[in-house]
């Protein structure tokens, strides 16, 4: 009775050891993808954010990414294609059991998971990502990590929208000493890189945004 189960967990190994080479020696390394999510939550808010992210990075840090992001679940084996994926919403995030494994399994492989709460995600998104990693904590990032140092410096998370009234952090969770999931809380990151009509933020704010999401971008594709 268990050996579909098996046979599951048994091709997603092979097909992992092939996936993760293509990441580190293949042209197609530089794509990036939306996580798609179950539970409800929006994960599809903010379409015009990674497109833009996308070009800026192209245009000032030297990527060559595919201008059009891909969709990826956390259950999908499509996802050990890409080195980064990005993950935002207001609402409820629920992941099964394999999406749990595979999430896992990409992450401590060379995968990398960017976090934007867009208001509204944080107790879903620490629930879930509890039982992805049960053995780590979200840990705040100093600003001294590299993270916050790539071709831009910052000192502090840029702030694009006011919620509660709390200052912009960044968290992280770490498997064997490397960075797998960079999580921005009250800073909006994902909103500032929509088109400026949207939210009609200032265009310096914007910057600082876009500027800041090349830096995880640089640093999960050295990483």
């Amino acid at each position: 009775m268990e050996f579909p189960l098996i046979r599951q967990l048994f091709l997603k190994n092979i097909v992992l050891i092939f996936l993760f080479v293509s990441i580190s020696y293949n042209t197609n390394a530089q794509q990036v993808a939306i996580l798609k999510y179950d539970g409800g939550g929006d994960w599809y808010s903010n379409p015009t954010a990674l497109p833009n992210l996308i070009t800026f990075c192209n245009e000032n840090i030297n990527t060559k990414i595919d201008v059009k992001p891909q969709t990826v679940s956390a259950e999908s084996n499509e996802i050990f294609k890409y080195p980064i994926v990005f993950m935002t919403g207001h609402g409820n995030v629920f992941l099964n059991d394999f999406a749990i494994e595979n999430l896992r399994t990409y992450l401590i492989s060379g995968g990398f998971l960017h976090i934007s709460d867009n208001y509204g995600l944080d107790r879903y998104i620490r629930r879930e990502m509890k039982k992805v990693f049960p053995e780590s904590e979200f840990q705040e990032i100093p600003y001294k990590h590299p993270i916050y140092h790539q071709k831009y410096n910052f000192t502090i998370l840029p702030k694009i929208h006011e919620h509660d009234n709390k200052p912009p952090q960044g968290f992280g969770i770490f498997y064997k000493g490397r960075m797998v999931c960079f999580y921005d809380y009250e800073s909006d990151l994902n909103d500032g890189w929509e088109d400026q009509s949207i939210h009609k933020d200032p265009e310096e704010i914007r910057l600082l945004a876009l500027q800041m999401g090349a830096n995880i971008i640089s640093y999960a594709f050295k990483n």
